[in-house]
């Protein structure tokens, strides 16, 4: 309802992720109960969820419904999280904005006459308006790390291949700095919990390209870089 409202107001969400009341049934079963148990996660429109498209801004995209999620909504999923909408971006996601012509602008909602930043603007304006409390951005220049400046929001950009990039569809793009995917709230711990949540043996079996370290908690509480 929250993310509704939000919406209403800036223009940030591109689509509700359906099947969310059927997973929170089947999380309600297992016994294990997942690092990110019950919270709603928003997800960047690039990243792949099954059932939907991943357009980048681009009308070419718009008939490619994906037939299966990324790894990382994978992983979230296996952790309990319930991935419930996707997220504006600028066309191409090349911008420091966050408009296209086929979902429009998205605004800043601490203030409509200024822009959320972008590429992953959609997703700062929706954790800023109070419709998500924990979102995954990506980042390749600035693309996390400017929404989060101009929502006044937390983010983290991860080293590159820390987080699997698999099945996104940003791989149009040969870029000399490796883009990386990255979680996007209100504080730190939020940040930390995701990252915990995400380096975990699923990912790791999901996407044996990345490499198998565990989240350190004893690096993050001596304060130095993640």
């Amino acid at each position: 309802g929250e993310a509704l409202e939000v919406t209403r107001e800036v223009n940030c969400v591109t689509d509700f992720i359906h099947g969310c009341e059927d997973q929170l049934q089947k999380l309600k079963k297992q016994k294990e109960k997942g690092v990110l148990y019950g919270i709603p996660v928003s997800i960047k429109d690039h990243i792949n969820c099954k059932g939907h498209i991943s357009c980048g801004g681009m009308v070419k995209f718009l008939g490619q419904v994906k037939e299966e999620d990324s790894v990382i909504v994978q992983v979230l999923k296996s952790q309990g999280a319930i991935p419930f909408v996707k997220t504006n971006i600028p066309q191409t996601m090349i911008n420091y904005d966050c408009s296209n012509l086929i979902f429009g602008q998205t605004l800043n909602p601490l203030n409509h006459q200024k822009s959320p930043g972008g590429s992953s603007g959609g997703e700062g304006a929706l954790i800023a308006g109070g419709g998500s409390i924990l979102g995954i951005g990506s980042d390749v220049a600035g693309s996390i790390r400017l929404p989060s400046s101009f929502c006044g929001l937390c983010g983290l950009k991860p080293t590159g291949n820390r987080i699997s990039p698999s099945a996104c569809s940003d791989r149009t793009f040969v870029l000399a700095v490796t883009g990386t995917l990255g979680p996007m709230a209100r504080d730190v711990d939020s940040l930390a919990l995701c990252m915990k949540a995400l380096l975990c043996e699923e990912m790791f079996r999901l996407d044996p390209t990345v490499p198998p370290i565990p989240f350190d908690e004893e690096v993050r509480l001596r304060g130095n870089p993640m």
